[in-house]
């Protein structure tokens, strides 16, 4: 993300996927259509750098091709997992089967809620953003490690 001027801004993290767990997800996205996917993003902070070590894949209980609901009891077990696995929650990812991958207004409502970093996979140009709330929606790099989940 840069300043307007071409230089990348201070203080945004930037978040760190492996090309497995983008396959996972996008194959993921690519099984629930027409309805969006969801899921909790899992793994480990250092400094600006987060580090995607686990996907919990969810059910959209809303079953509904614009809009996602994780349900209370997966939450719960996306907790249980945090604890057991000594990971901290870090994003919630889903999907725009038909729309790209930018915040939806309901997204927006509900990023003030969860501070997590959003990644939206879109269905029709297939691309992968990134998204925190701080004063303002900003979008936050994403960058591909070859190895590992």
């Amino acid at each position: 993300m840069d300043d307007g001027f071409g230089c990348r801004r201070i203080g945004l993290p930037i978040i760190i996927l492996t090309e497995k767990q983008k396959q996972i997800l996008s194959n993921y996205a690519d099984r629930e259509k027409p309805n969006e996917s969801c899921g909790i993003l899992l793994g480990s902070v250092d400094n600006e750098k987060i580090k995607v070590e686990k996907i919990f894949l969810t059910k959209n209980i809303e079953q509904s091709p614009v809009n996602f609901t994780i349900s209370a009891e997966q939450r719960l077990e996306a907790d249980k997992m945090e604890k057991k696995l000594q990971l901290k929650i870090i994003g919630i990812f889903h999907s725009h089967p038909d729309s790209m991958a930018y915040p939806s207004n309901t997204d927006k409502k509900f990023m003030e809620l969860n501070h997590e970093v959003w990644l939206i996979f879109s269905g029709i140009s297939k691309e992968f953003k990134a998204y925190v709330l701080e004063r303002e929606i900003l979008e936050i790099p994403i960058e591909i490690e070859e190895s590992g989940l």
